[in-house]
Parts: structure tokens; sequence; C-alpha cells
């Protein structure tokens, strides 16, 4: 039996995944990112002046500064609404990506739509749109999927893929089955690119290759080492029951290095983004030189955003800095030739 309609609790889990983020640490207990097992090799003498380097990178025909992707995070509530319009602000000063959360909440109650309306303040940026792919198993399909991107005026849809999630939620919609199809049908349909994206668990090499022949124009790994989801969802389980369940996958997942590596070897002409426990901008100029496009961070993200837009701008610009740097010292005077920069696994 399938249902369109959201539960009564849909804006309260909103509020309750901002606030459990903002003040519980959940962040994986024991499985990292992967990225500190890889070391770039320093050049001492790179033959570049820091000032000329060019960190832009061009993904959907739009050309931006930098390969930051303000990774989706809210939405549906009060209190994302301005979240989303600080990372708005910041995001078209600098020129970065942007993913939205999921607009779920507003496709069934348009009321909802404001807290994700940001072009009036960032009428220029790639723009993402973001819905659950298995909410094509409970009525939705390419009707609300241009829905999502007509809302917010988006450049590309999101479709994420967050199983685990969903499987922990008491509440949960947790019939997957027969989804390729519907996703390949939205991909084959919707006027603008479709991405698949994972939530912080990341897509093994055979799940890209599925998505790609169903065709996705990107995949975001969104591995794991960062913020675990079934850490945030013990945080808010109804019963013992469901907060023990959830606990015994706070390690779960493919580390956010190998998830980039397995989506490049299985598409290797597709566009990967990279996103999963990224925290400065060494992490990001390491997921290039594995084979990423865009990469992108959220926790650190929702942390300033839940300050200023200004705290935000101070965020892009320390993670362009640092990025930057990296590119110097490892001779690469733009991201083509930092993804053949020598990256070394550590033992």
């Amino acid at each position: 039996m399938t249902k369109v309609t959201e539960t009564p609790s849909t804006e309260s889990r909103k509020v309750d995944h901002i606030r459990i983020n903002l003040e519980q640490d959940v962040q994986f207990p024991r499985l990292t990112t992967g990225l500190e097992r890889y070391r770039f090799l320093h050049q001492a003498l790179p033959e570049l002046n820091l000032s000329e380097i060019d960190a832009s990178a061009e993904i959907f025909g739009k050309r931006l500064l930098s390969p930051v992707l303000i990774s989706s995070m809210t939405g549906g509530t009060t209190l994302a609404r301005e979240i989303n319009r600080n990372l708005a602000r910041a995001a078209q000063r600098h020129n970065v990506a942007m993913g939205l959360g999921s607009q779920r909440a507003a496709i069934e109650d348009e009321t909802l739509a404001d807290s994700y309306a940001i072009r009036d303040v960032a009428p220029d940026i790639l723009l993402f749109a973001n819905l659950g792919a298995v909410q094509l198993n409970y009525g939705y399909g390419l009707d609300q999927c241009r829905r999502a991107v007509d809302m917010v005026g988006a450049d590309a849809l999101i479709l994420h893929f967050n199983v685990l999630q969903e499987a922990v939620q008491a509440e949960g919609d947790i019939d997957f089955s027969g989804l390729l199809d519907k996703v390949a049908e939205v991909c084959a349909k919707l006027s603008v690119p479709v991405i698949a994206k994972e939530v912080g668990w990341g897509f093994s090499e055979s799940t890209v290759h599925q998505l790609t022949q169903a065709g996705v124009a990107a995949v975001d790994v969104a591995g794991a080492g960062g913020t675990s989801w079934s850490e945030v969802e013990f945080h808010r389980a109804p019963t013992a029951f469901h907060a023990r369940v959830a606990r015994s996958f706070a390690d779960w997942g493919i580390p956010t290095a190998d998830a980039i590596q397995y989506a490049r070897a299985a598409a290797p002409d597709l566009p990967v983004f990279a996103s999963g426990g990224l925290r400065d901008g060494i992490d990001i100029a390491k997921c290039i030189a594995l084979g990423a496009d865009l990469a992108g961070l959220a926790s650190p993200f929702l942390r300033a955003a839940s300050q200023s837009s200004e705290a935000v701008e101070t965020l892009i610009l320390e993670l362009n800095a640092q990025l930057r740097i990296a590119m110097l010292c490892t001779a690469s005077p733009d991201l083509m030739s930092l993804r053949s920069a020598a990256l070394h696994l550590m033992p």
C-alpha cells in the first residue's frame, strides 16, 4: 500500500535533525573518511605564483570559482529558512554550488516552500533541488520532481538514497524495491540533470554502475566518516528498541576516500561529487586528486549558517585558501593538474 502524504511529525522531525546535529556528537565513532590515509608529495619548488592558481570548476555548464559545494542540509521549517538564506547569500557572493535539503515537506505542504526559496538572494548560483529517491515508491513521480525543481528555480535535481536512515526510523519508508526503473524514467524525462546522492554511507562501484545505466548525470558519493545519520536517529528514537537498532549501525558504510574511487572506476566520465566528513580545503584537494569534480561539506556549513551569512563566507574563504595553498604546494596550477598530483597511501 502506497502513501502520499507526510506524517504529522514531518516538520518536527526536520527541527529535530537540525537540533541534534548542532547539539549532539553524531560523528562516526570509529569509522573515518579514509582521507587521513593519504598524503600529497610536497613540492618545495612549484614554480607557481599563489595569486595565479586557478581553482575554478565547470559543472552543468556553470563556471564556479572553486569546487566547493554547500551540501544539502535542511528545509521545511522556519528555522531552516534563515539557515538556507545565510548559505545562499554566501554562495552567491563567492560563486560556489549549493544543494537544498529534501523538499518533500514542501511538496506535501506548499506553505513550507518559502523555507527553500533562495533565488532572490542567490540568482546566479548552481543550485540543486532535492527529493528522496524512495518517494518514487510512495506515490511520487515526474510531476513531483518537476515541482521540486520549479519551486526553487534549480539547475539540477538531487535524488537522495538514504536506505539505512529510513530503515532505522520508526516512521521510515522502507520499500526500495523496483526503484531503479523509476529513477531511469525521471532521468529520461526531467528537463534538468539528475544527481544521485547518498547521505553518508557511500555508493559501491556496482551501485554507481547501475545509476549510470539509469541515466543519472552525476553522483554524490557522500561516504562514511562524517555525520552518521543512524546516530542522529539514535538521538530521536521513540523507544529503547529503536535506539539500540540505530546505534548498532554507528560505524556502517563506505569511507569517502574509497567511495570516490569506486565511483570513478564505475563511471570514468561521469561527474563525481565527494562529500561525507570533509572538514577543510586539504580534504577537498585530496578528493579532487582521488577523482572528484566537486567537494561538499554539510556540518561545518550548518554550524556557520546557524550564526550568520558572514560566518558562512568566512568558512568559504578558509576552504578556498587551504585548497589553493595545497595546489601551490603540489605544483598544481589548476584542478586538472591537481587530479594528477602525487598522492600517497600511507602504510
